[in-house]
């Protein structure tokens, strides 16, 4: 019977949990070990970024991926001497997260939580519905609203804007409004 397969934190030097990642990947191929070490995973979030010219004026924003947690890679593994060894030694990486770098298995609580298995931490946001919160992107842009609904999946947020004498629903991502 196999072992059970459990994630484990990998810490890397910053800006290489990619190639670590990709090097890991590839060893493992390599060697046939598939069974052994299951999954590798570098969790990312797509974000809105300002863009500016060379005179420092606002052009607009652009989508990117940044990661959710630099210097960190996830592994989903059978912990064992030869499994420690190949991600130990990998180019890049330090080390794995645990007391005295004994490596320690995340609980199930901790992989949803940090939404590892499926590459996606659930957002966090500082509003609840009720609240009123001004829009920070797109053409309403400094408009006010109130907080009618929040969907964490879809990663949106439904509001309530006051335009005209009359009550506009608006549906935005969540990275597009503050708390007031």
């Amino acid at each position: 019977m196999a072992e059970q397969a459990y994630w484990y934190v990998v810490h890397t030097y910053s800006g290489y949990e990619n190639k670590v990642a990709t090097d890991l990947m590839t060893m493992v191929e390599n060697r046939r070990i598939q069974d052994l070490i299951c999954d590798v995973k570098v969790p990312t979030e797509t974000v809105m970024e300002d863009q500016f010219d060379k005179t420092g004026n606002k052009i607009g924003e652009k989508e990117v991926q940044r990661k959710i947690y630099p210097g960190y890679v996830f592994v989903k593994m059978v912990m064992n001497d030869n499994t420690w060894y190949i991600v130990r030694n990998t180019r890049g990486c330090t080390g794995f997260v645990g007391p005295a770098s004994k490596p320690e298995p995340l609980s199930e609580e901790e992989v949803a939580k940090l939404g590892v298995d499926n590459g996606v931490a659930a957002p966090e946001v500082d509003y609840a519905v009720g609240d009123n919160v001004e829009i920070t992107s797109s053409t309403m842009e400094g408009s006010i609203g109130t907080v009618e609904e929040i969907n964490l999946d879809e990663r949106k947020v439904r509001i309530k804007i006051n335009m005209f004498g009359r009550e506009i629903p608006a549906e935005l991502g969540l990275h597009e409004v503050k708390l007031l």
